[in-house]
């Protein structure tokens, strides 16, 4: 009887340490702040950087001759956040809702939602709080004391200039659940030696202005 008791103490404590797909939630450190991408140092020990972190609106520039231009812009040329290039760059972004705590917050948006008049179950299919659905990765332009997010850059009548249309360089990501709330993002493909920003999709008012809050660090 105390060596079946003893395999089962076992049992759910492995059950406690480890999620479904075999990862040990308990390695992954828990971040100062929420809603925010971190980079992870594996290689240091899982520690967490914070990203640098800005708010901008869209700006829109037209010139006849040199084109157009519609995207978003942060001062300074290069980000204070460096990081070392490689492969299987990591992050991590908690959304700081799990167990009782994320019911009781998922009631409360609902009963805001329905205050409202929208539905919460028409958002069923739409889970906002995966992070794949509101971070996107970008490689931005750098130089006279900027860094932009090109969203669109269309050519003007110059005859010597691009008669393309550009934008910036999009880098994928994969998100992986370690827990409710709590996600890693592993980049896709090694970053190039750049300067990099994830833009999150602006809610509310900030959506409404133009918006969006960029989270910026470089690679050497």
């Amino acid at each position: 009887m105390k060596k079946y008791s003893s395999m089962l103490r076992i049992f759910f404590l492995s059950a406690i340490l480890f999620t479904g797909d075999g990862i040990n939630a308990q390695t992954y450190p828990e971040p100062e702040f929420t809603n925010e991408p971190y980079y992870m140092n594996k290689s240091a020990g899982n520690i967490l950087v914070r990203l640098e972190k800005n708010s901008s609106k869209m700006d829109t520039k037209t010139n006849a001759i040199s084109g157009s231009e519609s995207g978003y812009s942060i001062d300074g040329s290069k980000s204070a956040v460096r990081l070392s290039s490689g492969n299987n760059v990591s992050f991590i972004f908690s959304s700081g809702t799990s167990g009782s705590s994320s019911a009781t917050s998922s009631a409360k948006s609902d009963s805001t939602m329905r205050a409202n008049g929208v539905d919460p179950s028409m958002l069923s299919g739409m889970n906002m709080s995966d992070p794949s659905q509101k971070l996107t990765l970008y490689k931005m332009e750098s130089g006279k004391g900027v860094r932009k997010v090109l969203l669109q850059k269309a050519p003007g009548m110059n005859p010597f200039g691009s008669h393309k249309l550009q934008s910036s360089d999009k880098y994928t990501f994969s998100a992986k659940k370690i827990k409710d709330g709590y996600w890693e993002l592993v980049v896709d493909k090694p970053l190039p030696k750049g300067e990099y920003a994830f833009t999150m999709m602006g809610m509310g008012m900030d959506a409404m202005g133009g918006g969006t809050t960029l989270f910026a660090f470089g690679v050497d």
